[in-house]
């Protein structure tokens, strides 16, 4: 079995995370924070919804898409924030998707309705979408040389996780101190601070060699095509919760997006410098890397909603209680995500994801067995199944963001950044969509165990290490 190339190296030191000087550090400690605020700022409404549907009045759609609403261009536009920030320069780009995603977060708060407040989200996520491929791009200037890279993306891969995590638990701690409008000053706050900051710990990166701005084009009829079909598929998909797969107002954006991104396709095929080439996908580690991220964020996210639902409207569970549930989560989220990036330079990344695959699998299939019956108590019906979805999803998480990023040139790193985070957010959007049609929540989670356990035995069979 060979090993792959550009990942850690057996016996590398990957326990300290990212290892240079201190202003190495401080720049992937600012672009962590921003990368774990943006997936806080996804996850942030699912605890006070119910509050904020009560305050405005909203019926069972309006309140889907106030919660998608973010996850919507954040998805659509990161393609093209990935071709931005490497034709441009990441700090440009980064810096620029700052003030979006904190001008947008802070108008939220003093939203007077539901009309001011969904345009906010929207607001979020197109500054969202230019951040994040942009933070990538940075972090491929901080550590340049191919080792260095893989410890990074090991600890970055965690990041996520641990991000969403946050947002579940902070928001109902917040939104019980206060109200939902204070889950708001998290993006903010931290937005601040890297506006503030950035120019002191972040190179001024320049775009690549022979990507200048008048070396290449933006190849705006891919971005329009990636954009409003990625868009319009997934608002079809988020709409399933409210209405039949066969219904109008799922049928038409669905297939239109489906329509579009076939159009994509086509269009990336014939153009000389396309916003994704095709051959980036080609990559059987890579493909299988970010598969194992969307399906890891997608069993992530369908855990969250479907327990958060059930502690608050089977058990009876208040706002607070219903976040502290998952405070074992949490715990067991850090302790594995330490080990990743050691055990990922030991064994490699593609062993490390099957195993974390397996090991949520097994968390995922305890919770569908007795994470629903009110009956059982919390210490045996839902403790296990919480310590060892996220151990698993930690190990998978970082070691497939290291599969997904090998070998990916610095002039790509955007590109990379763009791709590895629209399987994140399309993977809850997609599986959850899926999830739903089967039943109820217990046999959705059974039915994600078994996507998990066959992923695992994928990325196996074909023997990636």
């Amino acid at each position: 079995m060979s090993r792959t190339r550009g990942g850690p190296a057996p016996g590398s030191r990957t326990r300290g995370g990212p290892a240079p000087g201190s202003r190495t550090r401080g720049g992937f400690a600012l672009l962590a924070a921003v990368q774990m605020t943006l997936i806080f700022t996804l996850a942030s409404l699912a605890v006070p919804l119910p509050r904020i549907g009560t305050e405005f009045r909203l019926d069972r759609a309006q309140l889907i898409l106030l919660s998608a609403a973010y996850g919507l261009t954040f998805a659509g536009l990161l393609l093209f924030g990935g071709r931005l920030a490497d034709r441009f320069g990441g700090r440009r780009i980064l810096t620029a998707g700052l003030l979006v995603f904190g001008a947008a977060s802070a108008l939220a708060p003093l939203a007077p309705g539901y009309e001011a407040l969904l345009a906010a989200r929207f607001g979020q996520g197109v500054g969202a979408a230019l951040v994040a491929p942009a933070a990538m791009a940075m972090l491929r200037s901080l550590f340049p040389g191919p080792a260095a890279y893989g410890r990074a993306m090991a600890t970055w891969g965690g990041l996520s996780v641990l991000g969403a995590t946050a947002g579940n638990l902070l928001s109902g701690v917040i939104a019980g101190a206060t109200s939902w409008r204070g889950t708001f000053a998290v993006p903010v706050a931290v937005t601040a601070a890297a506006l503030l900051l950035a120019p002191r710990v972040l190179p001024g990166t320049a775009p690549g060699p022979g990507h200048t701005p008048n070396g290449r084009s933006l190849d705006l009829p891919g971005a329009l095509l990636a954009t409003a079909g990625i868009t319009l598929a997934s608002f079809g998909l988020v709409l399933t919760d409210a209405h039949a797969w066969d219904s109008v107002p799922v049928l038409v954006p669905l297939l239109s997006g489906l329509v579009l991104l076939a159009a994509f396709g086509a269009v990336e095929r014939r153009t000389a410098d396309p916003l994704l080439p095709p051959d980036f996908l080609r990559d059987g580690r890579r493909a299988l890397g970010l598969a194992a991220i969307g399906l890891t964020a997608a069993g992530t996210a369908t855990v969250f909603i479907l327990l958060s639902l059930s502690f608050q409207q089977q058990r009876g569970w208040d706002e607070l209680r219903a976040s502290a549930a998952f405070v074992p989560f949490a715990v067991a989220l850090l302790g594995s995500g330490r080990l990743a990036g050691p055990l990922i330079g030991r064994y490699g990344p593609g062993r490390v994801t099957a195993t974390g695959l397996g090991i949520a699998a097994a968390g995922l299939g305890l919770l569908a067995a007795t994470g629903f019956d009110t009956s059982v108590p919390y210490a045996y019906g839902l403790l296990p199944g919480l310590l060892l979805l996220p151990a698993g999803g930690a190990l998978s998480f970082s070691a497939a963001a290291v599969l997904a990023t090998e070998g990916v040139p610095a002039h790509r790193a955007g590109l990379a950044g763009g791709v590895l985070n629209t399987a994140m957010e399309l993977g809850p959007t997609v599986v959850f969509a899926a999830l739903l049609t089967l039943g109820g929540d217990a046999v959705s989670l059974a039915a994600a165990a078994a996507l998990f356990t066959a992923l695992a035995v994928a990325v196996t069979t074909i023997r990636v290490k």
